[in-house]
């Protein structure tokens, strides 16, 4: 029988660690602050950032929103992330994506100072992880490792095969990957001959952006499977990349579209904000 990786559940608990470790801080006279920038007014971002405020006010973190017209000029928006970049009382920085097609989404990110990326997008915080640095890392990759350590699912030794290669997830996962010593594959859209490769995987993690895409025959019996995707299917129904009930038999552990990777995401951003101030 197959473990279901709960990832609303294994949030929850880093979000209640955290909560303990902000209370403490505050008795040491040490508050947390996030600036979250929206710019426009696209649903599913709305939906985002008011799940990112909901975490703040639950752990104790202060949250400051900006909420900008859609035609906000590339400049508005780096004149206010300079100013926080200057403001000692701001220790995160997240803007929220994606951003009006007027606007240079990597100028932005570039501009924020590394020390308050809190999304771990910055190069300098992408170079310091490819190098075994100190630096922030991408929310959604570190969430998947905290997923596959509490299920009990070993990294160390197995054969890690991530399908995607996008500098949010498929990069830096298969960095984290490689500091918890596993062996690790990339697939993306020109790897020839996937199956024979993802059917290798001890751990494999899907990030490639069609909905159910992978069936049980890209899987290994007995493997973890991470799923990275979310979609809405012809009937309105979250699923994600891969067809959960076709691979899920064929497994020891798999995460749910949804309730797996992505209330992960949230909690791995209150982390890097709470480690901003430790």
């Amino acid at each position: 029988m197959y473990q279901i990786i709960d990832g609303k559940k294994i949030s929850q608990e880093i979000k209640d660690e955290l909560k303990d470790k902000v209370t403490a801080l505050k008795a040491e006279g040490k508050s947390i602050c996030l600036a979250v920038i929206q710019v426009g007014s696209d649903p599913a971002s709305s939906v985002y950032v008011g799940n990112k405020k909901k975490a703040c006010a639950y752990i104790g973190i202060e949250s400051l929103a900006y909420e900008l017209p859609e035609e906000t000029t590339q400049e508005e928006l780096l004149d206010l992330v300079r100013k926080l970049n200057e403001d000692d009382k701001i220790n995160g920085i997240l803007v929220q994506l994606p951003l009006p097609k007027q606007i240079d989404e990597k100028k932005v990110i570039q501009a924020i100072a590394p020390e308050k990326d809190v999304d771990g997008f910055n190069e300098k915080n992408v170079g310091a992880l490819c190098v075994g640095s100190k630096g922030y890392v991408s929310c959604t990759p570190l969430g998947i490792i905290q997923l596959l350590k509490r299920s009990g699912v070993e990294i160390s030794g197995k054969h890690c095969v991530v399908i995607g290669r996008s500098n949010i997830v498929g990069k830096p996962m298969s960095l984290l990957l490689l500091r918890e010593n596993g062996t690790v594959t990339i697939c993306h859209s020109r790897t020839q001959n996937i199956k024979e490769i993802t059917k290798q995987a001890d751990i494999l993690i899907v990030a490639v952006g069609k909905p159910k895409f992978i069936d049980e025959s890209y899987v290994k019996e007995g493997a973890a499977v991470i799923d990275v995707g979310i979609h809405r299917n012809e009937n309105n129904k979250l699923c994600g990349d891969v067809d959960f009930e076709k691979v899920a038999p064929h497994t020891s552990a798999i995460t749910p579209v949804p309730g797996g990777v992505g209330p992960m995401t949230i909690a791995m951003l209150m982390y890097n904000c709470v480690s901003s101030v430790e």
